[in-house]
Order: structure tokens, then C-alpha cells, then sequence
């Protein structure tokens, strides 16, 4: 009897082009499932063809709205649990509540923790995701995590003469080893940015760290969603920064007020995110961003991992 257990990839309502563009790569097809939102606001789901014994892979990010798309997973890790699935991987480019990794102040949820505590307890065998805000998440899950970083994707985009008098920017200290590995990639040198946070949205940059001087400053981060990240224009070019900005942001939440800060100030030049997220028209035909993909990285991952392959190497290349 044979033992291999067929790939199978299937999308929640999150990103369908983004698992479009994976299986393509890879050379397949995508599962047939369906999601239907009730007139109630509850949420069901369906698997449309067998996958009894077979090794299967849901991609969905949970981007806005947030808890829908959170939900939806949760279903169908149940739903593929429940039809005899061999191995469940959950493919979340965008991981929720990752911002809520630790006790800031007494009596608060660690929600980073709960998101992880209920795809383990609905059946999840492994679980992939790009760039979360704390690495620390991974302790989290008893399964196993899989940590990618859009880092290569994002960079390549950089890798051009026009940015040899660059630098990368790290936002707050928190970021300063993800930039350390933009500005070592790059050879690029490396500035940091000390920030005092005042709340969930509201921090005030109080000096930078490293040689901005008649540089061009490339800001990098996990996420952009407020934009409070733009607010570190004026003080990258008090000092001494040139005033073309651009910044590499893997997940690209965008709220209104991000690109109301993006449209006013003609000193970001270029505003580039990966497609983790799925961006509505308005965004993916804006002038001044850039949406670069990870599928052909996510495809060469999910395919290493089938064949029960490392992806060290494949992660060391990138």
C-alpha cells in the first residue's frame, strides 16, 4: 500500500491570489472549498472533494477584518480534522494579534497566545508565517513553526545603484536586528531610531542613532497600519537625512489614515510591502507603492516541506 500522502493546497477568503500564485508555481491546483457569510454574521465552511490521507495546506492571512478571517481558519482546520486529512499546515502570511505577544501591564490577554492555544486545540499539525511582530511567538506552539521572513523579496527591490547611498532605518530598537539583516544584505550601514511610546498608535522619536547624513533613508518594519512609522520623516531630515524616504514594510494593514499620511507628504518616495495582505484596487494602483510577491518563495517552502525536505538552505539562499 503506498505511503505518500498527496499535496493538497486550499484558500480561505483572505488572499486567493496570492494561493493562485502558489500552486501555479507550483505547478498544481487549488483545492475547492467554500466560505459563506450568513445573514446572522456567522460564518460557514465546506470542503468541496475528498482529502482523506492527504497532506494539506490552507493559506489564509488574517487581515482585516481580523476575527472573520481568523474564524474562517479555525473552521476549516476543523473541517480538514474532521475529513480524515493526513497533516494540517496552516499557511498565515499575516499572523493575527502578533502585536499582543506579552503582558505590557497587569491583567491583560497575551492574544498572540490564544490564536496559537486554539489552532493547536482545533487540530493544526504545523504552522507557517512571515515576519511577526515578536519573534517569541514561536514558543508559543507546540507544533511545529516555520518563520519566514518577505526580507528577500523586499530587499531585492533595493539591490539597485540608484540606492548606494542609502541607509537602512531602524524605527525603534525593537527593529534593529531585522534591519541590521536589510542593512547586511544590502552593505548598506545601519541607523537606529530611539522612540518614547505613548500608546498602541502614539510614540514620539526623541534622537537617531548612526550616520543619516546626506543619505538616502530606507525605513524598514513588520507593519504598517496607522502609518505612526511615517512620523520618523521630519526626524530622520532634521538629521540630516536627504528628503527621499522609502520604506520596506512586510505587511501592509494600511489603514486610511496611513495613506492619508503617504498622499500629503511628497518626501516618501516609494512605499513598498509584500502581498502577505491582499490590497483592494485603490492600493495596488496607487503611484507611490509597490507590492512585491512572496508566492514563489511561499511555493518552494510548502514543496520542500511535502517532500519532507529542510528548508534550511533554501531560507540560507534567499
Amino acid at each position: 500500500m503506498s505511503t505518500h500522502h498527496p499535496l493538497r493546497i486550499f484558500a480561505g477568503s483572505a488572499n486567493r491570489p496570492l494561493a493562485e500564485a502558489v500552486v501555479r508555481i507550483l505547478d498544481t491546483e487549488l483545492g475547492k472549498c467554500t466560505t459563506t457569510r450568513l445573514k446572522d454574521t456567522e460564518i460557514h465552511v465546506s470542503i468541496d472533494e475528498a482529502v482523506r490521507d492527504q497532506d494539506v495546506f490552507i493559506i489564509q492571512p488574517c487581515s482585516a477584518p481580523v476575527n472573520d478571517h481568523l474564524m474562517e481558519l479555525l473552521l476549516y482546520v476543523d473541517a480538514f480534522r474532521r475529513a480524515s486529512a493526513h497533516e494540517i499546515t496552516a499557511v498565515i502570511p499575516y499572523y493575527p494579534y502578533g502585536r499582543q505577544e506579552r503582558m505590557a501591564k497587569g491583567r491583560e490577554a497575551i492574544s498572540a497566545k490564544v490564536v496559537a492555544t486554539m489552532l493547536e486545540a482545533m487540530g493544526v499539525s504545523r504552522v507557517i508565517y512571515f515576519d511577526v511582530h515578536a519573534p517569541a511567538t514561536q514558543g508559543f506552539f507546540q507544533v511545529p513553526v516555520d518563520p519566514l521572513s518577505a526580507l528577500p523579496v523586499l530587499a531585492a527591490y533595493f539591490d539597485r545603484e540608484e540606492f548606494r547611498n542609502a541607509a537602512i532605518v531602524s524605527p525603534d530598537v525593537g527593529r534593529a536586528k531585522f534591519a541590521g539583516l536589510y542593512a547586511e544584505r544590502l552593505h548598506l550601514p545601519l541607523v537606529v531610531m530611539h522612540k518614547r511610546r505613548h500608546g498602541f498608535s502614539e510614540a514620539e522619536a526623541t534622537h537617531v542613532v548612526g550616520d543619516i547624513q546626506g543619505k538616502i533613508p530606507i525605513i524598514i518594519d513588520d507593519i504598517i497600519a496607522g502609518g505612526s512609522v511615517l512620523d520618523e520623516v521630519d526626524s530622520l531630515i532634521r538629521a540630516g537625512a536627504l528628503p527621499e524616504v522609502y520604506l520596506a514594510i512586510t505587511h501592509g494593514v494600511l489603514l486610511p489614515s496611513a495613506i492619508e499620511r503617504l498622499n500629503r507628504d511628497e518626501r516618501i518616495k516609494q512605499l513598498v510591502i509584500s502581498d502577505t495582505i491582499c490590497q483592494p484596487e485603490a492600493i495596488r494602483q496607487h503611484e507611490r507603492i509597490t507590492i512585491v510577491s512572496i508566492a514563489e518563495l511561499l511555493a518552494r517552502v510548502i514543496g520542500r516541506i511535502h517532500a519532507g525536505e529542510s528548508i534550511s538552505a533554501l531560507l540560507s539562499k534567499q
